[in-house]
C-alpha cells in the first residue's frame, strides 16, 4: 500500500502542518490502495507564500522560456503515460483503455497548445498610442475533481503557467495520485520553486481556505454547483476572480431526420462514459414522440452491449463509480426517479451481473420523461439516462433550455446547417453536432449555473491574463 504523507511545495517534498491521513479506496475492489496526508490552513499558508513570493521572477519570464518548462512537463508526462493511468483506474475507476486517450492524451494536448500558445499568444499588441499588455493576474488556487482528475488540472495549471502565474493546486482528496505524479514530473522539468504547489485536502478546509486567502489573485474550481458557490462567497471579500467549471444535465436533441441507429447508439454510449460522471454527459435525451418506440429498442440494444466491469480488461467500457459516496447518490437518485413515477426502461438499482464486489451500477434508461421531474432536473452523477418525448422542433429547444444548467448541449440531424440553427437557440456554452468529436482546443464552459469563464485554448489562457494599457504620452512639441 503507498503512503503519500508529503506535499510539494516551494520546490520541496515537506511533511504536513497537521497529521491528518485518508484511505484511498480502489472502487473496483473496495480494497484500501493507499493513505494520503490531508492538508490544513497551514499547509495553505505555506504554499501561497511560496507561489507569492516566486510571482515576481517567474511571471518576468519569456514565453519562451515558459514553453521549453511546459515541454520538458509534455515529455515527462508521455514518459509515464502507462504509469499514470494505472494510477487513475485505481484510484477512480475508469477502464484503463479508456484512461489513456480521455485522462492522459488530452492533459497532454493541453500542456503543448500552452507551449505553443506561449510562442504564438500576441501578449503585447498596439491600439494607435496605447500599448495593451496581457500579463499574469498573479497567484492561482485551483480546485479539481475526482471524475476526470489530471485532464482538469491540466485544464488550469498548463494556461496558468503558459500565462506566468504561480500555481497552488487542490486536487480531490479522493483522486490525488495522478497530482502527486504531476508534481514529480514539474520538479524534474525544473520549474523554480515556488511556482508550482500541491496540497491534499478537503474541500471545505483546503479548498475553502484557498478561496479566501488575500494572497490568492484567481481561483478556479471545477466541482458542482454547490462547491463552486460556497467558493465564490468564501472568495468575494477579497475581489479575486474566480472561474467556476459546474455542473450539468446536458440535452441531446434527437431530430426526426437524424440517423437513429447512428445518433441513439452514440448518444446512450456517451452519456455512459466513465459511469456517467461528466458534467458534459448528454443525461438528457429529447426525442420525437412519434418515434419512442423505434428509438427505445435501439437504446436497449446499445445498453445491452456496454460491458460493465473490471476497469483493467481491455475491452470494459464502464468501470465503477469513482467512490462509496457517489455511489450510494446515484443509487438514491434511481430510487427517487421510480418512486416520483419515472418509467424505468432498463437498468435500475441492482449491481451488475459479475459484479457484486465494488461499486458498480447498471447502465439506466427512464424514459417518457417529465422534462419537470427532479430525473430530468437534477445532476445524477452516474449513468442515468432521461429520455424525453416532444411533438415539434420548437418544443425540442424550450425542453432543452428549461435546466437550471447550461454546460454542454448535443443536436442530431441529417442537415447540418438546421443542427446549427438550433444549437444557435440552446443556451449552453458547449454544442456538439451530430456526434463531433470533443474538441480539446475549443473554447469550454457554461452558461446559467454551470458557471463561468473558458477553459482551453486562448481563451483559456486569457483565464489568467491581466489586461494593462500603457499610455504613451508624446508632448506636443516633440519631433
Amino acid at each position: 500500500m503507498l503512503v503519500k504523507d508529503k506535499f510539494y511545495i516551494n520546490g520541496q517534498w515537506v511533511v504536513p502542518a497537521g497529521k491528518d491521513m485518508a484511505d484511498l479506496v480502489n472502487p473496483a475492489t473496495e480494497e484500501v490502495i493507499a493513505q494520503v496526508a490531508l492538508g490544513n490552513e497551514a499547509d495553505v499558508d505555506a504554499a501561497v507564500q511560496a507561489a507569492r513570493d516566486a510571482f515576481d521572477s517567474w511571471s518576468q519570464t519569456t514565453p519562451e522560456e515558459r514553453a521549453q518548462y511546459l515541454d520538458k512537463i509534455v515529455a515527462g508526462l508521455e514518459a509515464r503515460g502507462d504509469e499514470l493511468a494505472q494510477a487513475i483506474t485505481s484510484e477512480m475507476g475508469m477502464p484503463v483503455m479508456l484512461c489513456k486517450g480521455a485522462q492522459i492524451g488530452n492533459p497532454v494536448f493541453t500542456f503543448k497548445e500552452a507551449a505553443q500558445l506561449c510562442r504564438e499568444y500576441p501578449f503585447e499588441t498596439d491600439h494607435g498610442k496605447t500599448r495593451v499588455v496581457k500579463e499574469a493576474a498573479g497567484v492561482c488556487g485551483m480546485i479539481t475533481p475526482w471524475n476526470f482528475p489530471l485532464n482538469q488540472i491540466g485544464g488550469k495549471v498548463a494556461p496558468a503557467l503558459a500565462a506566468g502565474c504561480t500555481v497552488v493546486l487542490k486536487p480531490s482528496e479522493l483522486a490525488p495520485l495522478d497530482a502527486l505524479i504531476l508534481a514529480e514530473i514539474i520538479d524534474e522539468a525544473g520549474l523554480p520553486p515556488g511556482v508550482f504547489n500541491v496540497i491534499v485536502g478537503a474541500g471545505p478546509v483546503v479548498g475553502e481556505a484557498l478561496a479566501r486567502h488575500p494572497e490568492v489573485d484567481v481561483i478556479s474550481i471545477t466541482g458542482s454547483t454547490r462547491a463552486g458557490a460556497a467558493v465564490a462567497t468564501a472568495a468575494a471579500p477579497t475581489i479575486k476572480r474566480v472561474g467556476q467549471e459546474l455542473g450539468g444535465k446536458s440535452p441531446n436533441i434527437i431530430l426526426d431526420d437524424a440517423d437513429y441507429a447512428r445518433a441513439i447508439k452514440g448518444g446512450v454510449r456517451l452519456a455512459m462514459f466513465n459511469s456517467g460522471q461528466a458534467c458534459n454527459g448528454p443525461m438528457r435525451m429529447l426525442v420525437p414522440r412519434k418515434d419512442l418506440k423505434e428509438i427505445e429498442e435501439i437504446v436497449l440494444k446499445t445498453v445491452q452491449s456496454i460491458k460493465v466491469g473490471n476497469p483493467l480488461e481491455d475491452d470494459t467500457y464502464m468501470g465503477p463509480i469513482a467512490n462509496k459516496a457517489q455511489y450510494d447518490r446515484v443509487i438514491a437518485f434511481i430510487e427517487r426517479g421510480i418512486a416520483e413515477g419515472a418509467e424505468l426502461l432498463t437498468g435500475g438499482t441492482e449491481k451488475p451481473e459479475g459484479c457484486e464486489r465494488g461499486y458498480y451500477v447498471k447502465p439506466t434508461v427512464f424514459t417518457n420523461v417529465d422534462n419537470k421531474s427532479s430525473s430530468a432536473r437534477e445532476e445524477a452523477f452516474g449513468p442515468v439516462l432521461c429520455l424525453i418525448p416532444y411533438d415539434t422542433e420548437e418544443e425540442a429547444i424550450a425542453l432543452a433550455n428549461d435546466n437550471p444548467y447550461g454546460l454542454s448541449s448535443y443536436i442530431q440531424s441529417g442537415d447540418i446547417e438546421r443542427a446549427r440553427r438550433v444549437g444557435r437557440r440552446i443556451r449552453a456554452g458547449h454544442v456538439e453536432l451530430n456526434g463531433a468529436r470533443f474538441d480539446q482546443g475549443a473554447p469550454f464552459g457554461g452558461y446559467k449555473r454551470s458557471g463561468n469563464g473558458r477553459e482551453h485554448g486562448e481563451w483559456g489562457l486569457e483565464e489568467y491574463l491581466e489586461t494593462k494599457a500603457m499610455i504613451g504620452y508624446i508632448p506636443r512639441d516633440a519631433k
